[in-house]
């Protein structure tokens, strides 16, 4: 089915406002002194940044957003847009004439039997879309575990999480997006792309499944089904999650937790996902997670890491199989770990405990990511120790968490999304929340010389090639654009995009001619 691009009708208007919305038709700016505006200024989820463009644009329909992007365009104001408020780094803040458009309370989730698929919009949040999925219809989507990310970047970056592993990312269910885009003259329009291969307009949905939030235009509607999916029952169009799931936890005391128990803690998960990862694995059900714990300066609770794991409960040998993990996991560490007991909850009740133990970092962070496709080396291992346990920070939550990947989202050719990292089995994330403002200097720089060291035979970042992939667009992380941390010549695009760099410049260059939209430094994609 081909959908084509089109201008703004009072039709359309109609069916933007499908799922209830009855704003008006046009939406002020929100300026400074206007008292909503420090509200929207602080509703970013890290602190560390405060949003204070030009002005902010509260959308509620299509129409709405049609309006602003074109109001900006003949008045010659770049344009930042913002859906859940997780960006890791200040691409909302820019006051040089930006307008950005806020989307949180554009949050619909239903059926569009018309587009045979699930329609959200971009404001809504991650659990609250997969309660309104399974309880409707049974179904959901394989993203992520953050219960307060806002789908806009989430499914635009790629989106993965706990049931990746057995059906892909989010954006591997993408069937079409709805953009609002300026042209040349500054007009600006709606345009609906779909990833069949007739649509003209696919290329532009293309950029929506790894391309990274805000980059091409303004997303105002998602559309959800599986490839390969067929007929008109709602029910069969996206991934059943199955109806339990077994979880698990180990806590591994600091006391005794030295050097060698340490590489051997973090050699046997990583070792345990490269004989684990393949797309037909019995094990595509599981997704585990090792926390590795930075010692706390003040109240350290004398935790070295905790091992979480959730596993498809409708497995035959599930319970079995969650064993052989911890087993593996624990194999010949020479500390005794707490061992919780396996649980077997209800599929919603266990997506909502694991979201709880995703949501804890408040205040100012700094996050970084790298995709891994083997385990990290001895010596990677051994430059990671001592940065965990000095205090050299006054983070109040301190981690490297290697994360599940691979599986399914391997089976996925790189080209075939803008998703390119197609065959990593972990992603690690380093991350360092804190409160004080006069601490960001060391607590950036701490995280900054952990990554560093880890990364130190490629140039401090995680340079695509045998044993690392590269970066994950949505954790955006500016460094990888300052040669002061990158000194691997390998420029920051590569890092994130790989091989599909190229085509998301001509993609930019076709849809954004006027380069309205976008981040710096990271996120602009100059033609």
């Amino acid at each position: 089915m081909t959908v084509p691009s089109r201008r703004f009708s009072a039709a359309d208007a109609t069916a933007a406002g499908a799922a209830g919305h009855t704003a008006s038709t046009e939406a002020a700016d929100i300026t400074p002194g206007d008292p909503r505006y420090e509200d929207l200024a602080v509703r970013g989820s890290n602190q560390r940044f405060t949003a204070r463009p030009a002005a902010f644009r509260v959308a509620t329909t299509t129409q709405q957003v049609v309006a602003a992007v074109g109001e900006a365009a003949r008045s010659g104001r770049r344009i930042a847009v913002r859906s859940g408020g997780h960006c890791y780094e200040d691409f909302m803040g820019d006051p040089a004439g930006r307008l950005v458009i806020e989307l949180g309370e554009m949050n619909a989730v239903s059926y569009d039997p018309q587009m045979r698929a699930f329609m959200i919009e971009p404001g809504a949040r991650l659990m609250d879309a997969y309660r309104k999925l399974y309880y409707g219809w049974g179904v959901t989507l394989s993203g992520g575990a953050n219960a307060g990310v806002g789908f806009g970047g989430h499914v635009a970056g790629g989106g993965y999480g706990p049931l990746s592993r057995s059906f892909g990312i989010a954006a591997d269910h993408l069937y079409a997006v709805e953009v609002v885009i300026a042209e040349a003259s500054g007009q600006a329009r709606a345009v609906v792309a779909t990833r069949e291969p007739s649509d003209p307009h696919r290329e532009l949905w293309w950029a929506h499944t790894g391309g990274g939030g805000g980059n091409f235009g303004v997303v105002t509607r998602y559309w959800f089904r599986s490839p390969g999916a067929t007929g008109d029952d709602p029910g069969q169009l996206l991934p059943r999650p199955p109806a339990t799931a077994l979880s698990n936890a180990v806590i591994f005391p600091r006391e005794g937790m030295d050097q060698a128990a340490f590489r051997r803690l973090v050699r046997n998960h990583g070792l345990w996902h490269e004989r684990n990862s393949a797309a037909d694995s019995p094990f595509n059900g599981l997704y585990g997670g090792l926390v590795l714990l930075g010692r706390l300066k003040q109240n350290d609770p004398g935790h070295s890491a905790i091992s979480f794991a959730h596993l498809d409960g409708s497995h035959p040998d599930a319970e079995q199989l969650l064993k052989q993990y911890v087993a593996a996991v624990t194999n010949g560490v020479p500390v005794t770990p707490y061992i919780t007991g396996i649980t077997s909850n209800p599929w919603m009740t266990a997506t909502h405990t694991l979201a709880e133990a995703h949501d804890p970092e408040q205040g100012r962070q700094k996050i970084k990511s790298a995709y891994l496709r083997r385990s990290w080396t001895e010596s990677q291992i051994d430059a990671l120790y001592p940065h965990l346990n000095n205090v050299e920070h006054s983070g109040d939550s301190v981690s490297v968490s290697l994360q599940s990947h691979g599986g399914r989202i391997n089976s996925v050719p790189a080209s075939d999304t803008a998703t390119s990292h197609r065959d990593a089995i972990l992603n690690a994330v380093f991350i360092n929340a804190w409160q004080d403002p006069q601490a960001d200097d060391e607590n950036i720089d701490w995280l900054r010389r952990a990554y560093r060291d880890v990364f130190a035979s490629t140039g401090g970042v995680p340079v695509p090639g045998d044993s690392s992939d590269g970066c994950y667009i949505n954790y955006p992380d500016t460094d990888m654009a300052d040669p002061a941390w990158n000194t691997s010549g390998v420029p920051w695009h590569h890092l994130y995009y790989k091989d599909n760099y190229p085509r998301l410049q001509r993609v930019k260059a076709a849809w954004d001619p006027r380069n309205m939209f976008g981040h710096r430094p990271l996120g602009v994609l100059p033609a």
